[in-house]
């Protein structure tokens, strides 16, 4: 009998272990840098009970779909202006959970050395989505080429252009497809992520580049209701660890900036 009741009991531990250690969390992220630095805390994740599932993709609307619908438990890829934007249009009530790092947003060109030298009736790739398409106006119009009716518009659209001397066209793409177009136009306003993807270094590639004073941190977003569960605040937690400063700081040279 004593054996028996030792055995269930030693049964039971391990299966409360197991389950403790199965705890899953499923995140989506876009590949870089935000699945590389989910990867990283993965095993950290492990020893804490959380298994965690990193789902990729490579647009910027279903990770916030799939969160909302409660298909996966968070996602790590956006800004909050983007956020903001999302949850308005498409009536959600995604919230943030931390920031993690800043993506300077840049200007690239294959065409020209320097910002100064885009003539006019030049073509500009910029994005399609509201905050990033503002964020790429906005970056324009410090870089002096162009100026908008509301200077501080984060939601700004080409027709929220006030001057425009150098006659630029907008060509207005889904951010996943702008590096495809880098040859075909004179200068391509990229989301760090997807110009990393493409083999484009921020820091050393960008005509024109943010600086680390940027606003538009990347946050881990979650709901109202899963945002404060333990799995969301030890995944909250270890993205914002040293390790993971180390990490960017050591990975990305600049590319990606802690914002920790």
């Amino acid at each position: 009998m004593k054996k028996v009741l030792l055995f269930t009991a030693l049964a039971a531990a391990l299966t409360a272990g197991f389950a403790q250690a199965n705890e899953k969390l499923v995140v989506a992220a876009t590949p870089i840098p935000h699945a590389e630095i989910l990867e990283l805390i993965k095993p950290t994740l492990a020893k804490e009970g959380v298994d965690l599932e990193i789902k990729v993709f490579t647009d910027y609307v279903q990770p916030n779909v799939q969160v909302a619908e409660k298909r996966l438990d968070a996602n790590y890829f956006q800004t909050l202006p983007y956020l903001e934007n999302f949850n308005k249009g498409k009536g959600t009530n995604l919230v943030t959970v931390v920031g993690v790092h800043v993506e300077p947003f840049g200007g690239y060109s294959k065409k020209i050395k320097n910002i100064s030298e885009l003539k006019d009736g030049a073509t500009v790739a910029i994005p399609n989505e509201g905050s990033n398409s503002g964020r790429a106006l906005l970056l324009l119009q410090k870089a002096g080429v162009i100026t908008l009716k509301d200077p501080t518009n984060a939601l700004a659209t080409p027709k929220d252009i006030a001057s425009n001397p150098k006659n630029l066209k907008f060509k207005e793409l889904e951010s996943a497809l702008l590096p495809r177009v880098l040859d075909q136009v004179d200068l391509d306003l990229i989301n760090t992520n997807y110009a990393l993807e493409a083999g484009l270094n921020p820091a050393k590639d960008a005509l024109i580049i943010e600086d680390a004073k940027s606003p538009y941190v990347n946050f881990l977003v979650a709901r109202p209701d899963n945002k404060d569960s333990d799995a969301i605040q030890k995944l909250s937690k270890a993205l914002t660890s040293p390790e993971v400063k180390a990490f960017i700081e050591k990975k990305y040279n600049g590319a990606v900036v802690p914002a920790f």
